[in-house]
């Protein structure tokens, strides 16, 4: 009985493996549908104001104390930076932005109405500067900043 039920789980994976690797084979699913869209200028944007305006569709936002960040002081490796950051506003979005890279939007995150306004992840900042939250709540963009110093490593060395 029990084998009976292992090879029917088996079966089950084994084909929709199968079937999903044949819709990829065949161009029925490209990556552009599968994954979440990708806001390609804000990632490309050379500066903040570009980066903001392309994704958020405005580049000025008030400070706010209502943003938490949290990040090293001094980060001894540059090519992996711990940030988190937390809000009580209501928030759309989440981006995270590194002031002094080179392309500075580092993530941007939507965050549904059921979620708290909470993220985190790790970064690469080419060289110390500000790591700044962007929060949308309301239509309206909050931001905080939080200085880092890089020892070594980053985007360049």
């Amino acid at each position: 009985m029990k084998t009976d039920l292992k090879r029917r789980i088996l079966l089950k994976g084994t084909l929709a493996s199968s079937a999903l690797g044949v819709a990829v084979g065949a161009g029925l699913l490209t990556p552009g549908q599968v994954l979440a869209a990708w806001p390609k200028e804000a990632f490309q944007a050379k500066d903040i104001p570009g980066a903001l305006g392309a994704l958020m569709g405005s580049d000025s936002a008030e400070e706010s104390g209502d943003i938490n960040i949290k990040a090293p002081d001094i980060a001894e490796n540059g090519a992996v930076v711990p940030v988190t950051v937390s809000t009580t506003l209501a928030a759309e979005s989440i981006a995270i932005i590194a002031a002094n890279n080179p392309v500075p939007l580092i993530a941007s995150f939507n965050i549904t109405d059921m979620a708290e306004g909470f993220v985190s992840c790790r970064i690469k900042m080419g060289k110390s500067g500000d790591v700044i939250a962007v929060v949308k709540s309301g239509g309206k963009l909050y931001r905080a900043g939080k200085e880092v110093k890089v020892t070594i490593g980053g985007c360049g060395g």
